[in-house]
């Protein structure tokens, strides 16, 4: 299967601008995470709407995309990627790899483990989680969590608390316990259904939670999960980045 990862980079963002440029341990993220990107996948694309961005990327010896700054999206926006890429390098790729740009410390193994999904001929997108293990992630709403099925498809993300334990005192041993799992925003894709889910309007759910994904569920797309054992490190905030670029973060690298 030809593969091809997009990484989407917007310049603009309210509660951080800028952050695809943001030094992380002396590197723009958006280039650390395309060089982890690199370690999987022969083919990687930036999808951004900005020529500082855009320039960055040329300048460290990546590939980037110059797309429409109307996009609703990461996903629209790597749908118009996929089309530049492959238009520019003559390529036809089976299956897109949504890449979160701030995601600087991504590992390629993960990014594997979400390709593998797509060997199940049954899979039209996938995603990855990880099990909740402390108590802050599990009630922070920038952490999105997933319930799934007995066959590893998604049946609902959310960003509160779910499965609600009614009868439970939620605690650190009950968390490590139970099967709470976090969302990786990681996504796979095979490209026919790339195009279909990006002319679907804005569901209900979707605006709702903030949760692009539910608009796919809403419409009755299944979404395959993986586990992964990986740690990442996404940056939200300035504080997060803070944190990235600390002696205590060193010290787990």
């Amino acid at each position: 299967m030809e593969t091809l990862a997009i990484i989407p980079a917007r310049y603009g963002s309210s509660r951080f601008p800028g952050k695809p440029l943001a030094l992380v341990r002396g590197k723009p993220m958006i280039e650390r995470v395309y060089r982890q990107a690199a370690k999987a996948f022969r083919h990687v694309c930036v999808a951004t709407d900005d020529s500082r961005i855009y320039d960055t990327v040329t300048r460290f010896g990546g590939i980037a995309a110059m797309t429409s700054p109307l996009h609703q999206s990461g996903t629209d926006r790597s749908l118009e990627a996929l089309k530049i890429y492959s238009r520019e390098h003559a390529g036809k790729f089976d299956i897109v790899i949504n890449v979160q740009g701030d995601e600087p410390f991504i590992r390629p193994e993960q990014l594997l483990e979400l390709k593998e999904c797509f060997n199940d001929s049954s899979v039209n997108i996938a995603t990855l989680v990880k099990k909740i293990e402390t108590e802050e992630e599990l009630l922070n709403s920038n952490t999105p969590k997933v319930v799934i099925d007995k066959n590893m498809n998604a049946l609902y993300f959310s960003r509160t608390q779910i499965p609600f334990a009614r009868d439970c005192t939620v605690s650190e041993q009950f968390i490590r316990e139970h099967c709470f799992y976090k969302h990786i925003g990681l996504y796979g894709y095979r490209s026919q259904t790339l195009e279909e889910i990006c002319s679907l309007p804005q569901s209900y759910l979707e605006k709702t939670e903030k949760l692009e994904q539910l608009r796919w569920l809403e419409n009755g797309y299944r979404i395959r999960v993986a586990v992964t054992g990986y740690m990442t490190h996404a940056v939200d905030t300035p504080q997060d980045l803070e944190y990235l670029n600390s002696d205590d973060f060193r010290l787990t690298l």
